[in-house]
């Protein structure tokens, strides 16, 4: 594993340890397993809240609104940035993404831990109003790996597929924003990296 940061910043908080849950941050370039492993991490604690995100995108194949997103037009999302209803939203790729603000601190002050996938620059905006939050980002072995898992998915264009893979280096260059950085090379070891991660944080709040 490829991690930075010493223990869990923050661990004596009463903020933390005290009536609040934890706020897991799972961010990965598209295509570098964070769907995987999230779901690895929900399969592991069944009492982690899964934070659903919103999008404006239309749905991939096998997706379930309420499960992978909530699937909403953009007049809609555009109405709920006018009413500041989002935690933190971005523009990525023509579509829209945005984090429930409501969702969020209605879990968190009833003591439960959640778990987030968003991009870098969600995070960005997540930590300036939940600055405890644990982030935690996925590396690809290197951009030829990630393409040709991309191109595996299927479901990019050329076009798409680029734009992607330009976008995976902006992001990847600012993985030193994050408290732990793991490297997804082999999903078994990566899984167990971040559940241990993810154990490290819960044992010192509920010791």
């Amino acid at each position: 594993m490829n991690e930075h940061g010493t223990g869990p910043p923050g661990s004596n908080s009463k903020e933390i340890i005290g009536k609040h849950g934890y706020l897991f941050i799972i961010s990965a370039p598209s295509g570098g397993g964070k769907t995987t492993l999230s779901r690895a991490v929900l399969s592991r604690f069944d009492d982690i809240l899964f934070s659903v995100s919103y999008t404006t995108r239309t749905p991939r194949s096998g997706e379930q609104d309420g499960v992978d997103y909530y699937f909403i037009p953009k007049d809609d999302f555009n109405k709920r940035i006018e009413n500041d209803l989002w935690a933190e939203w971005a523009k990525v790729h023509g579509n829209f993404y945005g984090t429930s603000a409501d969702l969020l601190d209605k879990g968190l002050a009833s003591g439960r831990d959640m778990l987030l996938e968003i991009d870098v620059q969600g995070t960005i905006q997540i930590l300036e109003r939940y600055p405890e939050s644990v982030t935690i980002f996925l590396m690809p072995p290197s951009l030829e790996t990630l393409r040709k898992r991309l191109e595996m998915r299927g479901t990019e264009s050329l076009a798409a597929l680029e734009r992607r893979l330009l976008n995976a280096k902006k992001e990847m260059t600012q993985k030193d924003l994050y408290r732990h950085v793991i490297v997804n090379d082999q999903l078994s070891i990566a899984i167990e990296n971040l559940i241990s991660i993810i154990e490290k944080y819960r044992s010192a709040k509920y010791s």
